[in-house]
């Protein structure tokens, strides 16, 4: 892992927390998009090295959705930067920790994205990112 790539916020709200992120952090939003796969719109921000990704559920029964449910708005999950996420989803299951996906599905911001189950992960869900290549 290289470095965290950015800090997952869930939200209930992008309209009411985009504002809000803005004041906080003194920078725009540079970028929202949904993610039909995550059932889930982001909205980016960038401080210094690293983004913050704020994540609002596209779906009541979806996965942010039930996480605010149960935990409320807040820290959801931290993000890595792999050169290889292939190679890295390999090392990782050798290594004990469980995937919550098999193979790496499609993520916001041109990446392809894989999270490690929590429970083995002292309660932190983690993700790991890398960036999809240009064909």
């Amino acid at each position: 892992m290289q470095k965290v790539e950015h800090i997952g916020i869930a939200v209930k709200n992008l309209s009411v927390s985009i504002p809000l992120f803005e004041k906080l952090l003194n920078t725009n939003c540079y970028k929202t998009e949904e993610v039909d796969s995550e059932k889930v719109n982001t909205a980016f921000f960038r401080q210094g090295e690293t983004k913050i990704e704020l994540v609002e559920s596209t779906d009541p029964d979806g996965v942010i959705a039930r996480f605010i449910e149960k935990k409320g708005e807040g820290l959801h999950h931290i993000a890595f930067d792999v050169t290889d996420i292939y190679a890295e989803m390999k090392r990782l299951k050798s290594e004990g920790f469980v995937l919550l996906n098999d193979s790496p599905k499609d993520g916001a911001d041109n990446k392809l994205v894989c999270f490690l189950h929590p429970k083995h992960t002292n309660g932190v869900l983690i993700e790991l990112c890398m960036e999809k290549t240009k064909d």
